[in-house]
């Protein structure tokens, strides 16, 4: 979500375009036989309910973004964002029939239940309930829609106390942060092999997915720190354009995933190899798809009708030329 009328924040495009890729690579496998979401697991465990953190913080980022816009533009924005998420949660069980395993839905109800009533608290108490929130996830159950909610108000939170208005010039941050949570997952990690060799289970699935979420903030801050080094270019170049589109890339991945598999033949299920390339298939022909398109017209088309139904009016898609 990026607020109408807005600057771009190409860090955020960048992330969001990384996290598209790493979710297909994920996901390829369930999608073509009809699994639940998960998110890259290269610890060995895959959690049903991690499968997208870094677009769980984003969406929360967006939203507040989005709330900041809708409050100069129309006289109720909350319902605009009501609406936003009403819209969300049809495309949702829409994308269901195709893929039961699919996550929109639980962002939509998530957001109505969560994000949409913490707009009335003050930001000190939004940061409180993340803060809260994240490791009572890890705790009792290990991710699920309380991971989500955290996730959901800590990018909301960052955005209330101006952390992403500077995530565009701040390098020491987020190399400082990065390297804390690398510290983390070092220990988690050498916990749970501790864990492991006295067959200790009673906490192995959260200290597991602690690891797992201390990865994805590694994978985060160590995008941002490259984003500030000469290799910009390149990382926009790569994933600006998916993460630009990226409502649309997501639920035409499903299409293609079935298609590749029902119609092509593919074995995506059976062989992880055949799953690789064709999402490396799928990616490259999205990325080519995304930047032709995003030449002439000034969103993706499933982006253009969640803004439509956001502002409850139709704007013009294509970009003027003068």
């Amino acid at each position: 979500m990026t607020s109408p009328g807005r600057s771009r924040i190409a860090a955020l495009d960048v992330l969001r375009g990384f996290a598209l890729c790493e979710i297909l690579f994920a996901n390829v496998q369930l999608m073509a036989t009809g699994g639940s979401a998960v998110v890259v697991q290269p610890m060995g465990d895959w959690d049903p309910w991690l499968g997208m953190p870094i677009f769980s913080l984003l969406f929360g980022i967006g939203f507040a973004l989005l709330l900041d816009s809708a409050a100069s533009r129309v006289p109720r924005p909350r319902l605009a964002l009501l609406r936003r998420l009403g819209a969300l949660l049809a495309i949702g069980l829409v994308h269901m029939l195709l893929w039961p395993g699919e996550i929109l839905t639980v962002y939509a109800v998530v957001g109505i239940l969560v994000l949409l009533p913490s707009t009335w608290l003050p930001r000190w108490a939004v940061a409180g309930l993340a803060a809260a929130f994240i490791p009572a996830a890890l705790i009792l159950s290990g991710g699920g829609p309380l991971l989500i909610a955290g996730l959901f108000l800590l990018g909301s939170a960052l955005v209330r106390y101006g952390v992403i208005e500077r995530i565009e010039r701040s390098t020491r941050g987020p190399l400082l942060l990065g390297l804390a949570f690398a510290a983390g997952l070092a220990f988690a990690l050498w916990v749970r092999a501790g864990m492991r060799a006295v067959g200790a289970t009673t906490y192995l699935s959260s200290v597991s997915s602690l690891a797992d979420l201390l990865l994805v903030g590694v994978y985060v801050c160590g995008m941002l720190v490259l984003l500030r080094t000469p290799l910009r270019p390149a990382l926009r170049f790569v994933f600006v354009p998916l993460g630009r589109m990226a409502l649309t890339n997501y639920l035409t991945a499903t299409i293609l995933v079935l298609a590749a598999g029902h119609i092509l033949g593919l074995p995506i299920g059976q062989s992880l190899t055949a799953a690789y390339w064709t999402a490396g298939a799928i990616l490259a022909a999205q990325w080519l798809v995304s930047a032709l398109w995003l030449r002439r017209y000034r969103q993706g088309p499933i982006e253009w009708l969640w803004r439509w139904a956001t502002w409850a009016h139709r704007s013009s898609l294509r970009i003027r030329t003068s």
